[in-house]
């Protein structure tokens, strides 16, 4: 029997509003304007329960708190499940990969 994966890595699309925060704009200085912006992460956890906690606040990421929209899944559902490392690394490919798309991007 096979190993049975379960991270995955996720997209939630935040406000354009985020575009205020110096911090995002400062680590986006290619975003092109009317793209949209994103939080990229990575989780044991399902997306819908991850994008739920950080709503609450718990362990929450201070970007998708306060501006997470929606997750977009139709960004990254065709990577999940995988394992812990692959995880890691499809977070910083999928982030890098949406900053030269014109995306506007966070990753935790």
């Amino acid at each position: 029997m096979g190993r049975r994966y379960h991270h995955n890595v996720y997209v939630i699309e935040l406000s354009n509003e985020v575009l205020f925060e110096p911090r995002f704009r400062r680590a986006n200085p290619d975003y092109v304007s009317g793209q949209p912006c994103v939080y990229v992460g990575m989780t044991a956890l399902s997306p819908d329960v991850r994008f739920d906690k950080h709503k609450a606040g718990i362990q929450s990421n201070k970007y998708a708190k306060e501006y997470g929209l929606r997750l977009r899944p139709d960004l990254y559902a065709m990577y999940n499940p995988m394992p812990y490392h692959g995880a890691c690394e499809m977070e910083v490919e999928l982030a890098i990969g949406l900053r030269e798309a014109g995306y506007g991007v966070w990753q935790a």
